[in-house]
């Protein structure tokens, strides 16, 4: 008892230290007292493993081996922000959030930095670091827990008033500091330096060595909490609380009360950033008051009720060597400049995107141009401009190609389109290429074991030709191939077999039809609930549908008379994928199969979350906004006065939490 308690205080104490050093820091303790105390600690785990807790401070020094990261679902979606570089634009931001929240609404704003890292989602239990995710896709990512322990800014045991189970978003960033030494450690050892700071943090976090991680200067600063019942009613307030409970949380966090006084924030640090001591490529705005946050809503990729405004990217000038096109799955050409290597915002840019014919017309490019490059959003390049003194020869001018680069067929331009298409869908390797590749990708089927590199390898030797030959591979005529030994063989075919259980939304996203993303999958899934509805549905049906315009509904009509693609399709069912959704084999709620909900507000025993899969699940289609086309709207806490303005006057029932109860638990 007196070795347990010996090392119950040593956690505790080096637990506080870590903090005063790495959060406050204010340390009290000189760097040897500290590791002789951790030295100490270690000893007495290795010779009573009985006590072993995974939290200890000694887990920062890391040493365990992963092999591979799991992937995880995110209890709560980490969404993308939309940004914007103008003020302008800012501006009809705030107007849109009026035009929600009423014109008489006080709306606030948490004014943060954009830090420049790689995004993680961390989950405590009872004040103890559980799991760490990366963002991956936002509904998913991969579990790097042990990796993320050898962080020294993220504690492994919390203190003060923290709710017994929540999640922390936040920024793992390498300041400039150390990303400067790991760079001359690198060059003194004849190996090749990193880029940029954001991509070797990003790179650090699946190194599988945790030990090499811990040797690494990163740090995280955490910026919002995700949970079903928070002791916080603003953002400001999370910020505070995080750091309360021993977070790292920057103090250059403001709380302002207008757009004007946000504009000013940004011009601020616009100048100033250039004097921090690591990267940020903007500011993130955020409506305070988390109830106006839940009124509000989100896009499919994105909260309405936050911004990020982008600083300027840096611009710089280099030589246009030539260009080559691009093909995608969807048979879209995209041609791509090829540059003299230039350095813009700490990485080396070779190439940039000059997106379609009118792109290249309108600029008047000529191999040999000197051309200004800058990131977009300081991640994609592109090209804006031409030095008018250092031109190529006018018989180099560029012009748009005629022939699909990789199968030779006419490119096809349609009406309104910017972009040329090859129409040899069926027939172009690329084409067929990509879309395989799309149909096993995660967030479509996510067959295990079938990589990219793969299905290249099976198409170019014969074994696939569209999707539905996946289904048709042997394990006899898979193994004679270059790197394919006899258990990632039995592993692709497990992981196809297992796919054959995938949902239908699942199937219709991973076909790949031309304006048919995951979104609108899923709501041609709840409307018609089969491919062969799906199949058969007209072209009015079709665009009658909540979301679905002309453009996605010829597209379907299009793939649907296809007769390679009746083809595929008929030996998928054959094979057993799943061609209709499941409620739609007697699990559908009658009170709400077919029926039109808007969830608003803030809910006392569900999250808002929670409620809206059990509409879906039930057979309901949600829908965000109000309109004489909705059935009902469930209404929690803090909905905003102008839709219950609106419901009321389009007579639409608002339902309170016992009611929707109600009506989920009633069959007649």
């Amino acid at each position: 008892m007196e070795v347990q308690n010996k090392i119950t205080a040593l956690r505790a104490e080096l637990h506080e230290h870590n903090h005063r050093y790495y959060i406050e820091d204010a340390p009290i303790i000189s760097d040897y007292e500290f590791d002789q105390k951790l030295r100490e600690l270690q000893d007495l785990e290795a010779l009573h493993p009985q006590y072993a807790d995974p939290n200890s401070p000694t887990q920062r020094v890391g040493g365990g081996i992963t092999k591979s990261f799991d992937t995880v679902a995110h209890r709560y979606p980490m969404y993308s922000l939309s940004n914007t570089y103008s003020k302008e634009e800012l501006q009809q931001w705030e107007e849109r959030l009026r035009k929600t929240l009423g014109d008489d609404a006080k709306i606030s704003y948490s004014c943060e930095l954009k830090f420049d890292g790689a995004s993680i989602s961390l989950t405590y239990e009872n004040g103890n670091l559980i799991q760490a995710l990366t963002r991956g896709d936002g509904l998913q990512g991969d579990a790097i827990t042990t990796n993320i322990k050898t962080i020294k800014t993220i504690p492994l045991k919390l203190q003060g008033d923290y709710p017994p189970f929540f999640e922390i978003r936040g920024e793992i960033i390498l300041p400039w500091e150390g990303f400067y030494k790991m760079n001359e450690l690198r060059e003194a050892q004849g190996e090749p330096l990193y880029s940029n700071p954001r991509n070797t943090a990003s790179g650090s976090l699946k190194l599988q060595d945790s030990s090499l991680v811990a040797e690494r200067p990163l740090a995280c600063f955490l910026y919002a909490l995700a949970g079903d019942q928070l002791p916080i009613d603003s953002q400001f307030e999370a910020l505070e609380k995080a750091r309360e409970w021993g977070f790292k949380v920057p103090d250059s966090a403001q709380l302002l009360h207008s757009i004007d006084a946000v504009f000013d924030f940004i011009s601020e640090w616009e100048s100033k950033r250039k004097e921090l001591p690591y990267e940020i490529d903007g500011i993130v705005i955020k409506v305070n008051n988390l109830a106006q946050q839940q009124e509000l809503g989100f896009t499919a990729k994105a909260p309405r009720w936050a911004m990020a405004y982008k600083y300027p990217a840096e611009q710089v000038f280099t030589r246009l060597e030539g260009v080559h096109y691009q093909l995608g799955r969807t048979g879209a050409v995209t041609p791509v400049a090829q540059l003299q290597p230039v350095l813009i915002s700490g990485t080396i840019v070779k190439r940039a995107s000059l997106h379609n014919a009118d792109q290249i017309e309108k600029l008047g490019l000529r191999i040999g141009d000197t051309v200004f490059v800058e990131k977009g959003g300081e991640i994609i390049p592109k090209i804006t401009g031409i030095k008018e003194d250092a031109r190529g020869l006018v018989e180099d001018t560029v012009e748009f190609i005629k022939y699909c680069p990789e199968c030779g067929s006419l490119l096809v331009r349609e009406a309104g389109e910017a972009q040329h298409y090859c129409k040899n869908e069926s027939a172009c390797p690329t084409q067929q290429i990509g879309k395989i590749q799309h149909f096993i990708s995660r967030k479509a089927m996510d067959i295990e074991g079938l990589g990219g590199e793969t299905v290249s390898l099976l198409f170019n030797e014969g074994l696939l030709s569209n999707v539905a030959d996946l289904y048709r591979l042997e394990k006899s005529k898979i193994l004679p191939l270059d790197r394919m030994a006899e258990k990632s063989v039995n592993n692709l075919l497990e992981g196809i077999e297992k796919s054959k259980e995938k949902p239908f939304s699942k199937v219709l996203f991973g076909l790949g039809i031309r304006f048919v993303g995951e979104t609108v999958a899923k709501r041609l899934t709840k409307e018609f609930g089969s491919m062969e509805a799906l199949k058969n549905a007209s072209f009015e049906a079709l665009i009658a549908t909540e979301e679905i315009g002309d453009r996605i509904a010829q597209s379907l009509v299009d793939y649907f008379l296809e007769p390679k693609n009746q083809e595929v399709l008929s030996a998928l069912s054959a094979f057993g994928l799943q061609m209709e959704e499941l409620t739609s084999q007697g699990k559908k709620h009658p009170n709400f199969d077919g029926k039109k909900f808007v969830v608003s507000g803030v809910f006392k025993d569900f999250s808002r979350e929670a409620i809206k899969e059990e509409i879906e699940h039930l057979g309901g289609t949600l829908v965000g906004s109000v309109s004489s086309r909705v059935d009902y709207i469930v209404a929690g806490e803090g909905m905003g006065p102008a839709k219950a303005a609106k419901a009321e006057a389009l007579n639409i029932p608002i339902l309170t939490e016992q009611d929707f109860i109600n009506l989920r638990e009633k069959r007649f």
